[in-house]
């Protein structure tokens, strides 16, 4: 029993959710873009709530929409959808690396001025992201059960993000060894240079001294 409770209490220590919440002015017609990093086959889940600023008359506004756009590393389209004041939206990487969220409203105007809105906006990855409670219930999984698939969700998101930094310390020596290279057969390359300049410039000059009579 006392092994159990120091399970579930490790595994709930291991698999706390972590969420990235902010949230940030977003007037009509402008773009704001942010910037995750993730392994390949990672779900990220956005959930968020558009608030006017100034609502008129005091009232809720309910015209209010968001377009949400991602584009993976290579500046292909992953997802654009326009949803409604508030919602959530999903999708998951194609493969590692920089993904570009950007967010846009429909609260631009030809004349007067712009709607002022705030975007409350939590994005969660990898386990984080999963509904366990629903899993619970489509599985019809006990207590223990959804807490050990919570861990074992957790330790496979850890594995492809040392998979993928692994994979990027490979590019970065790679890199940095190539680098390497090129500078030192560059400075061989100017010394060379120098050494060529330096005979030809003494031969040049032994040969004007005895044109001139001078050696």
């Amino acid at each position: 029993m006392r092994f159990t409770a120091v399970l579930v209490f490790l595994t709930l220590a291991i698999v706390a959710n972590v969420v990235n919440g902010l949230y940030f002015e977003l007037n009509g017609g402008q773009t704001k873009c942010f910037i995750e990093e993730n392994p390949k086959d990672t779900m990220l889940l956005g959930k968020y709530v558009l608030e006017d600023m100034n609502p008129p008359n005091g009232q809720v506004n309910t015209q209010l929409a968001l377009t949400v756009r991602v584009q993976d590393p290579e500046k292909r389209e992953l997802l654009s959808k326009t949803m409604g004041a508030s919602g959530r939206f999903a999708f998951t990487t194609q493969m590692g690396g920089e993904h570009k969220i950007c967010f846009s409203t429909n609260t631009s105007k030809w004349f007067g001025p712009s709607v002022k809105t705030r975007l409350h906006l939590d994005i969660e990855a990898g386990a984080s992201a999963n509904d366990y409670e629903e899993i619970a219930k489509l599985e019809q999984l006990s207590s223990m059960e959804i807490a050990i698939r919570r861990l074992n969700d957790r330790i496979n998101q850890i594995r492809k993000e040392q998979s993928y930094q692994k994979g990027r310390e490979i590019v970065f020596r790679n890199t940095s060894e190539s680098t390497n290279a090129r500078v030192m057969w560059w400075s061989i390359l100017q010394l060379i240079v120098l050494v060529l300049t330096g005979v030809w410039q003494m031969k040049h000059l032994k040969s004007f001294f005895k044109a001139k009579k001078l050696v």
